[in-house]
């Protein structure tokens, strides 16, 4: 089979996979093919967290046809036995002749030995087609296996010079109704949302999804000293009660009044009087939180950035002029006092959006 064969099959393998987005959490977006004879036998992907891998639901669609004939897989099937056995037996048993990879799992339990095990059974095995593509796709699986923590969007909405809020403090609407859609989709895409309690003062957001398809992400709310009221929207938004991470200083009272009104407190070491939001990410990381969008004011996406957590940004950007010095701003604080100190924002990328655009990138490391 030629390359431009195997490019366009895992492509196909790729399309697949993004139809989990939002959905596998914390297994990764998994596609597969089955081609025999030029033709695909079988397709599969992994739908949900615990269902049948990708690779077992081509095998089941292929049937008899899988002998013989080449899988194209978006990741490196599994070798071991977690909620589903491990799918390098059922391809072995298949009778598979060559497997193509787009990219190894850099799950310490999978992490090569997979494609060890398919090679020793005789089957040839080709890795590395298409790598950038699949590794991006499961980008948040990729970092949480790895460092334990997840990985961090920042999404921000402001006028075309740059403005999240008037001097007054009126945020309500800046973007359109297609960009606060794609925001719902966006917040969907992520296991959780995290906010600061000045956004609940100020804004009362219940941080559901209602916009768009999806379930509702775990809503994290950063409030150092328990100051998000009782009848705070958020708190009776959704089935699954908000996390508010406290300090040590948050006083009793407000902690017990919150718990009784259904919130799950964290109690996290501070930095400088606030919550430590490298270690609210851990014990996110420790739940299973493979990604969290940062919904926030401008000193929340400071700390975040300072902290060193953001790893892609989502500006929706509105054709509106706001001004004024004392109007907030998506980044707050200080700043940086030298440009050669800027966070450095790599593939950017550019949509329409109605009237107005959203601008997605990558942090530089």
């Amino acid at each position: 089979m030629s390359g431009n064969d195997d490019t366009r099959w895992m492509r196909r393998a790729l399309r697949l996979a993004a139809r989990g987005r939002g959905k596998t959490s914390p297994n990764p977006m998994v596609g597969a093919v089955i081609v025999k004879r030029g033709r695909a036998a079988g397709d599969g992907s992994h739908r949900r967290a615990g269902g049948p891998h990708a690779e077992v639901w081509a095998l089941r669609e292929a049937g008899p046809a899988a002998r013989g004939a080449t899988l194209y897989v978006t990741l490196e099937p599994c070798s071991y036995h977690g909620r589903t056995p491990p799918c390098t037996e059922a391809l072995i048993e298949a009778g598979l002749r060559r497997v193509v990879v787009a990219c190894t799992d850099p799950n310490p339990l999978v992490d090569g030995k997979g494609i060890r095990r398919l090679r020793r059974s005789g089957i040839e095995v080709a890795v590395g087609l298409l790598e950038r593509e699949a590794r991006a796709l499961n980008a948040a699986y990729c970092k949480h296996v790895t460092t334990g923590l997840p990985l961090v969007s920042l999404k921000a909405a402001m006028s075309l010079d740059g403005k999240i809020a008037t001097a007054s403090r009126e945020s309500k609407w800046i973007t359109g109704e297609r960009a606060r859609a794609e925001a719902h989709r966006l917040r969907a895409r992520h296991d959780a949302v995290l906010t600061g309690v000045e956004t609940v003062l100020a804004d009362d957001p219940e941080l559901t999804v209602r916009m768009s398809r999806g379930s509702t992400p775990l809503r994290v709310v950063v409030d150092s000293r328990a100051r998000t009221p009782a009848t705070a929207r958020l708190l009776t938004a959704d089935e699954r009660p908000p996390v508010i991470a406290v300090t040590r200083q948050a006083p009793q009272t407000r902690i017990r009044r919150l718990e009784r009104a259904g919130a799950e407190i964290w109690v996290i070491g501070s930095r400088a009087g606030k919550v430590n939001l490298r270690s609210l990410m851990k014990r996110l990381g420790r739940r299973g939180i493979q990604s969290v969008l940062v919904e926030a004011g401008g000193t929340l996406a400071a700390g975040a950035l300072a902290a060193r957590l953001v790893d892609r940004v989502y500006f929706f950007v509105a054709p509106r002029l706001i001004g004024g010095a004392d109007a907030l701003t998506p980044i707050e604080g200080a700043g940086v006092r030298h440009l050669s100190q800027a966070w450095r924002v790599e593939r950017v990328r550019v949509r329409r959006l109605g009237d107005g655009l959203l601008i997605t990138g990558e942090l530089a490391k």
